[in-house]
């Protein structure tokens, strides 16, 4: 998430894919970066271009890009990943309507928000298997943790329903990957999109092996998230925070957060990373600053070093100011904010 500090620490694992990014671009005819982090014109023959390649140009237009060092990025490609894998978190029904209703051509929709093209499809399965990738990358010591560059989002996905952008609920099946393969206990999954990661609270609500947090505005869509719903085994911790929410209040509530964090003591932390609470956004009403995603990061970090070696694998989810998605990403690699400095 930003350059590490110390030599034992290994360097920062890439993972996602060109079809997330095409998808993107059919979808939506601009390219909400996922690798990428830009906006960048599209032609009728428009060629593929390599994602690496897509990064270090988003990277170079950045105000903040300038500073990243390369040299502690490792790029990876998504795992292929079988429906085992999905079907511990989806309903094997669910998994066979998806993917049959992918179009040939033109666009079809899953649910009112959830728009699908011809490519989605590989976008879909790219994003689980970004995440599988990448935890397998930080399981085998390739890299000390990854961020995934992907396209759809997940969170509001449940085990049988698309929602909000969300057909498959990528880090669900991440956090479910880690206790079936790994035999993990404790997985923390940090959701720090605005909008409430509904999909994966119902899809954890009574498993007290996975810890939920999630700060977002509220009321708001998608209507869930009171800190009332706290889960069988109080696992749940909604932190519930009003529009025009700025950068102090939040990261005073943030403090919550942490609090709960610590006293699960996880095994390994996954991280729900939205942009859209940044004040640029404009599908929400959040006021944060790009600074504050660096802070909001680091401090995720700190705790991970005392419980489960820095082991922390992050996804992105929504975020739909393309500047802002491009610098706040960016800043994840870089220095320190002045407000963090000792």
């Amino acid at each position: 998430f930003f350059k590490q500090k110390t030599a034992y620490e290994l360097s920062l694992g890439l993972v996602g894919s060109e079809m997330c990014i095409r998808d993107s671009i059919k979808s939506f005819q601009r390219l909400l970066v996922v690798q990428a982090l830009y906006e960048i014109s599209i032609n009728e023959n428009r060629r593929q271009i390599p994602t690496k390649e897509i990064f270090t140009n988003i990277v170079e237009q950045s105000d903040y890009g300038k500073k990243i060092n390369n040299k502690n990025l490792i790029w990876k490609k998504p795992s292929i990943v079988s429906d085992k894998i999905i079907l511990t978190t989806h309903d094997l029904d669910y998994v066979n309507l998806v993917k049959d209703s992918f179009p040939k051509k033109g666009f079809s929709s899953l649910d009112g928000d959830t728009i699908i093209s011809p490519g989605s499809k590989d976008a879909t399965f790219d994003a689980v298997g970004s995440i599988i990738a990448a935890i397998d990358g930080v399981e085998n010591k390739e890299f000390k943790n990854a961020f995934c560059a992907v396209r759809p989002p997940g969170h509001h996905s449940s085990q049988n329903k698309a929602a909000g952008f969300c057909i498959l609920n990528s880090v669900s099946i991440g956090a479910n990957y880690l206790i079936q393969k790994y035999k993990y206990k404790k997985i923390a999954i940090v959701d720090i999109d605005v909008h409430h990661g509904n999909g994966t609270q119902d899809i954890f609500y009574d498993n007290e092996n996975v810890l939920f947090i999630s700060t977002h505005q509220y009321p708001y869509y998608p209507g869930s998230g009171s800190e009332k719903e706290r889960g069988k085994f109080n696992n749940i911790k909604n932190i519930p925070l009003p529009a025009g929410t700025g950068s102090e209040e939040y990261l005073n509530a943030f403090e919550y957060a942490l609090k709960k964090l610590e006293d699960f003591r996880p095994e390994f932390i996954l991280i729900s990373a939205g942009f859209d609470a940044h004040e640029a956004d404009p599908l929400a009403q959040f006021k944060l600053k790009t600074e504050d995603y660096y802070l909001i990061t680091k401090r995720i970090l700190d705790i991970s070093k005392k419980f489960c070696n820095g082991n922390v694998v992050s996804i992105l989810e929504g975020g739909y100011d393309l500047k802002a998605l491009q610098d706040s990403t960016c800043l994840l690699y870089t220095s320190p904010s002045p407000r963090d400095r000792g």
